[in-house]
């Protein structure tokens, strides 16, 4: 690949799509600037600029999650980039194989899309906080839940922290698919930091519901 053919956009990025070489299962997508894209083509690992931190990450530095590159390959117009990969452990911070493989997918039929899961509700996130208890409990090599409770309570309240600062400046740049994304990530970190404090989930449900009232 030549990276001078690549056409980073007006903020000098470039979108990839991380897809599993051997399934062909997409994994992420993720953002690349002219020195991720080296680096991963140098290293033959993932490297991916974050647009909320403003910085260069490379996957799997901390969890041990890293992708082994196998080939990435431009679109027709070059203004978006395949990484084939061979994954080694989760792609999603959240422990899944893929980012895309949570909260079902929805099919279309006529004009109305039609969910092939319930609405994502509290029912999810009391489901992921027992996935996250099971984490806790078995605590699995090259998990990212494993390494955050193997860090510690300082490590989860800074991630914490620093999710909830990307929730702010995505919304400060109204940016919509950005603030899902980290607003999901706020929600994952949270509900880390409420296992790791043995404080059940349902409590500060029933502490809204008593709000409403």
């Amino acid at each position: 690949m030549n990276i001078e053919q690549i056409k980073f956009d007006e903020n000098g990025l470039v979108p990839a799509i991380v897809q599993d070489a051997k399934t062909k299962e997409v994994l992420t997508l993720a953002y690349m600037n002219k020195e991720s894209l080296k680096l991963s083509l140098e290293s033959g690992e993932t490297w991916f600029y974050s647009r909320s931190r403003q910085e260069l990450w490379h996957k799997g530095a901390t969890s041990g999650n890293t992708q082994k590159i196998v080939e990435m390959k431009a679109d027709c117009d070059s203004d978006a980039i395949v990484v084939l990969v061979t994954p080694e452990g989760p792609a999603c911070h959240t422990g899944s194989v893929s980012c895309f493989g949570e909260g079902g997918s929805v099919k279309v039929e006529g004009d109305t899309p039609v969910s092939s899961a319930e609405t994502p509700s509290a029912d999810f996130l009391l489901e992921l906080e027992k996935l996250i208890g099971d984490r806790k409990a078995a605590m699995p090599e090259g998990s990212y839940t494993t390494y955050l409770f193997d860090k510690g309570v300082d490590k989860i309240l800074k991630k914490v922290g620093e999710e909830a600062a990307e929730v702010i400046i995505a919304a400060k740049n109204r940016s919509y698919e950005e603030l899902k994304w980290e607003s999901a990530d706020l929600l994952y970190h949270l509900l880390v930091l409420l296992q790791e404090q043995e404080l059940p989930f349902q409590r500060v449900l029933d502490a809204l519901k008593e709000r409403h009232r």
